[in-house]
């Protein structure tokens, strides 16, 4: 796995904790969908080497799009301008968020050596959950916190905060505003998939 900061945008790993209290978060159905995905992904890492970026990839981006709502995240990273964007440009800018997060997972989280997680509680606010974390590895403890709504009938992924309060999409909104800015939905569209090709080269 490669180093933390890689954590604000493609996120955990591990296994769920024991205990009573660990028990009881892992009924509530957002806790199982976490666990869910994050079995996924220590599957993808224990393979990373064999399968190689592009494997990686290929495995992993069924995972986003069943416990990612990747349509909803599009729109807050995007911002204001979001119903400015015609319907099909729409569409192209969600299929390159989502190709990019696989990608980043891909690319971030190429090798397993050991690093687990705990769920330490699952917080109702309003509509949303938020299922905090913590990420066992080298070095000192991660915190990480993700936001989850019901969409088609599951708790999804909505935002991830890192340490508690850091959101992975509002680091990406000025960014993408920028973009827009300059070049309008196309442009940005073509930044995405472009960042997402240049982590598939890489290892």
């Amino acid at each position: 796995m490669r180093g933390p900061l890689a954590l604000i945008f493609a996120l955990t790993l591990g296994c769920m904790a024991v205990g009573p209290a660990a028990h009881a978060q892992a009924a509530d159905p957002a806790a199982q969908q976490i666990h869910a995905f994050d079995d996924a992904l220590v599957n993808m890492m224990k393979q990373g080497g064999k399968l190689g970026p592009r494997g990686r990839f290929e495995m992993f981006q069924p995972v986003i799009e069943k416990t990612f709502d990747v349509a909803a995240m599009t729109r807050f990273a995007v911002g204001s301008a979001w119903p400015t964007v015609p319907p099909d440009q729409q569409a192209e800018l969600v299929r390159a968020f989502s190709r990019l997060t696989a990608a980043t997972y891909a690319h971030n989280f190429d090798g397993y050596n050991g690093e687990t997680f705990t769920i330490e509680k699952v917080e109702t606010r309003g509509p949303d959950k938020l299922v905090h974390t913590h990420l066992v590895g080298a070095g000192q403890p991660i915190e990480l916190a993700y936001r989850m709504r019901q969409a088609d009938g599951a708790w999804k992924v909505i935002d991830i905060y890192y340490n508690g309060t850091v959101s992975s999409l509002l680091g990406q909104r000025s960014e993408y505003a920028a973009t827009l800015a300059a070049g309008g939905a196309p442009a940005l569209t073509r930044k995405l998939n472009s960042h997402a090709d240049e982590l598939l080269r890489s290892r």
